[in-house]
């Protein structure tokens, strides 16, 4: 995975880094689980062929937007690519076991 460190991308304070197309822009140095988390998002990424990760991530954090009452912050916690991701980003092993389109497996609470 490319790493490149910036001060801009991503926006707003609550953000360290962004996973764009398997290319991660961080405001600074990623840990080991951070980069785990991030594989993560490449694989959810991959599978669905790059543009339909994107527009599945706006889509549903829109609903979970309505759904939250406007609290984008929780919203965002509560995207399915998200959940899978934190849930995981612990276990060093998970990408070598996980099976393809394991972010359905959080769409529901």
């Amino acid at each position: 995975m490319k790493i490149i460190y910036n001060k801009i991308i991503p926006f707003g304070r609550r953000f360290y880094a962004i996973n764009l197309c398997g290319v991660l822009f961080a405001k600074g140095p990623c840990d080991r689980r951070m980069l785990n988390h991030e594989r993560i998002h490449t694989a959810q990424i991959k599978e669905l062929a790059y543009i339909g990760f994107y527009i599945w991530y706006v889509l549903e954090w829109l609903v979970r937007l309505l759904v939250r009452r406007g609290d984008t912050f929780k919203a965002y916690r509560d995207i399915s690519f998200e959940r899978e991701a934190y849930a995981n980003e612990g276990d060093y092993g998970y990408l070598r076991q996980r099976r393809r389109y394991s972010f359905l497996r959080y769409l529901r609470r």
